[in-house]
């Protein structure tokens, strides 16, 4: 278990794979992810990249202000439902594209993904629709 924030970034930043490994899966207390979020900016997609996060940080990061933490959110199977749907508004298309990608979307974020402005969202939602 990551007991510190200052531990969590020592593993991401680790040459080590072991280390690295333990940043992207291991779990952290809920207070911890938050110390990382509200003093380390630079480090909040790698807190979204880990797999072990709390709910209550997947719905904290759906709505972060750099479009490539909701990406790496709106990718996780983990995602719930709700944020799934919220993050299907995403002004970001590499957003909706990663909602359109997860194999955990609802169907009805499906349809209406596949009649998204960009094409390349709704191509994958298309897709995904078509695929079952």
């Amino acid at each position: 278990m990551i007991l510190t924030a200052e531990e969590f970034a020592r593993l991401r930043e680790s040459r080590d794979p072991e280390e690295y490994r333990r940043a992207a899966e291991e779990e952290a207390p809920e207070s911890v992810w938050l110390e990382v979020i509200e003093t380390m900016p630079e480090h909040r997609f790698w807190v979204a990249h880990n797999k072990a996060i709390p709910r209550a940080i997947i719905q904290r990061l759906a709505s972060d202000e750099d479009p490539q933490v909701r990406a790496r959110i709106a990718a996780k199977r983990r995602c719930p439902p709700k944020l799934l749907e919220q993050l299907a508004r995403d002004a970001d298309l590499g957003v909706r594209q990663r909602v359109a990608y997860n194999a955990k979307a609802p169907r009805s974020v499906l349809e209406r993904l596949a009649n998204d402005d960009a094409p390349e969202v709704a191509a994958a939602a298309r897709a995904r629709l078509a695929s079952g």
